[in-house]
């Protein structure tokens, strides 16, 4: 047994040398190779595993520094050296976000300096008495406002050309100081004219028209201590409550001599005969981009056709037969705004003056996309909320708006932040007069850190106390976008400003891609361009009592 195994060993390594080598003859260049089958469901199996490592996210190799573009996934950063070309195609972030599969993407445009444009050129040297306002103006000033001490950049433009006669144009960035540079000419203006009370009715000679009845009252509290400095007296006309309160608040003594009101409230007035614009001297359209829409171009055309408005600085000189001249600030201008002005005024006597920021997004404000599922949203709202009240913070604190696109919205969104016993307020168009009242300055006063609003709330009025702004429904304009942005990053304001944005439906992503590609070409938003950079075009003369 011990030999037969060494022996059959033996038989089998001969044989393995001794057989034929199959696949090592060579063959001829004419015989086919050998085919061989794989099966279909190995090489699907093949061709997922490579199609995986191929999508394996690469190594980006960025330079250390600041990013004006953050985003989730690191290939769509863009340093804050680079700036892309008009015509130069940019990845954006938000490319892919109209697919169920971009949910919970994030991107972020991030803060490129730390102070507002309107304050960042500022002169020491520069002060308001370089701009012509008379003494008693500037004391009035200093007792009112004594942390006033420099005129922003709009203020130094504006306030020469209103002090010449001069109708102006003035489109800037939210924040940037647009109410004082009207009020101070305004004042100027009035103390030194003559007041003739030969009417039986109420006769302002100054009035500043707003859009909100909330806009009103802000503008009142800044204008009222200027004017009782200065002996003038300032009142605002509500409307909402009926012609009973509008004859209420008309008749009392003695009347005002600047009237800050709505297009409706004054509108009524002027249909009833309580009031007469015959001795207006300045007429002030402040927020125009949203009194030049179509739900107030009606009866702002109405309120210029009763005021006499000047075709000139020479028009202005005769005290004794007022004209008034003619103020539109907004921070954003439609199309068709010289067409209005060419129908109660020279196109030479108008005076265009525009931010270099207009239009643009705001490089101090850190600006935060979310693509979201519309379920998702309220869950991610509560998320931010809470953590805003846990931030720890060496510095001051600021409050929180969240703005709707509805109504029903706020209304519903309140009822869950109640259950989540989050403290807040909430204001919307649909409220009752006397329900609004109060309510944005019981907000400004910090009585409670969280407002749930409409965009009654993005036009103009004073916010800076807000730190954070979320839109819980994206704005439908890049117009309302701008607006509701600017409520963050004013000017003295001691909070940095930050606006988060749930994006959820396709129409969201279109504009959010819109605002993405300004960011990274640094260049104004599209399709805000409108004709104010542009000379007023003619038109023929017509008759103002039609």
């Amino acid at each position: 047994m011990a030999l037969s195994r060494p022996v059959r060993l033996f038989s089998l390594v001969a044989r393995l040398i001794l057989a034929p080598r199959r696949g090592l003859t060579v063959r001829s260049p004419d015989e086919p190779l050998p085919v061989v089958r794989i099966p279909v469901a190995l090489q699907r199996q093949l061709e997922q595993r490579q199609s995986k490592r191929l999508n394996l996210p690469r190594p980006v190799l960025v330079r250390p520094g600041r990013l004006l573009v953050s985003a989730r996934r690191p290939e769509f950063n863009q340093p804050a050296r680079l700036t892309l070309g008009r015509w130069e195609s940019a990845p954006l972030a938000s490319q892919g976000w109209k697919s169920r599969r971009a949910r919970r993407d994030h991107f972020s445009i991030e803060r490129a300096q730390q102070e507002a444009p309107a304050v960042q050129k500022l002169s020491s040297e520069g002060n308001f008495a370089d701009l012509g306002l008379e003494p008693r103006v500037l004391r009035a000033l200093q007792e009112v406002a004594p942390e006033v001490v420099q005129p922003t950049t709009v203020q130094s433009s504006t306030i020469p050309q209103l002090l010449r006669g001069r109708h102006v144009l003035c489109a800037a960035e939210t924040g940037s100081g647009k109410t004082l540079s009207y009020l101070l000419p305004l004042f100027q203006r009035l103390v030194g004219q003559p007041s003739l009370d030969s009417l039986r009715i109420p006769a302002p000679r100054g009035l500043v028209l707003v859009p909100s009845r909330e806009l009103a009252q802000q503008v009142r509290a800044v204008a009222q201590p200027l004017g009782r400095s200065l002996g003038l007296l300032v009142r605002d006309l509500e409307g909402g409550h009926g012609m009973r309160r509008i004859r209420m608040q008309l008749s009392r003594q003695p009347s005002a001599d600047v009237l800050v009101t709505t297009p409706g409230a004054l509108w009524k007035a002027l249909k009833s005969r309580l009031i007469s614009l015959e001795q207006l001297s300045f007429l002030v359209l402040d927020e125009a981009d949203t009194l030049l829409d179509e739900s107030f171009l009606e009866l702002v055309d109405y309120i210029l056709e009763k005021s006499h408005i000047a075709d000139g600085p020479a028009d202005l000189e005769d005290r004794f037969n007022p004209k008034a001249q003619l103020v539109l600030v907004g921070a954003t201008f439609p199309e068709g705004v010289g067409h209005l002005l060419n129908k109660v005024a020279s196109p030479d006597a108008v005076t265009t003056i525009t931010s270099s920021k207009l239009h643009c997004i705001m490089p101090h404000v850190k600006q935060t996309f979310l693509r979201l599922k519309g379920a998702d949203k309220v869950a991610e709202l509560v998320h931010i909320l809470k953590h805003h009240n846990r931030a720890e913070r060496t510095g001051p604190s600021g409050t929180v708006l969240v703005f709707c696109n509805s109504s029903s919205t706020v209304n519903w969104l309140g009822y869950i932040l109640d259950d989540h016993k989050i403290q807040h307020l909430r204001l919307q168009g649909q409220m009752p007069a006397l329900m609004r009242a109060g309510i944005f300055q019981s907000f400004q006063k910090s009585s409670r850190d969280i407002l749930l609003c409409t965009d009654i709330a993005s036009r103009g009025l004073d916010s800076t106390g807000v730190e954070l702004v979320v839109n819980y429904d994206f704005p439908p304009t890049l117009q309302d976008y701008i607006h509701r942005a600017g409520r963050v990053g004013r000017v003295g304001s001691e909070v940095p400003g930050t606006v988060i944005s749930f994006v959820t439906h396709p129409w969201d992503v279109s504009l959010v891609q819109k605002i993405e590609l300004a960011a990274r070409r640094r260049r104004s938003l599209p399709g805000l361009v409108s004709s104010v950079k542009e000379p007023l075009p003619q038109q023929p003369d017509f008759d103002k009592s039609d």
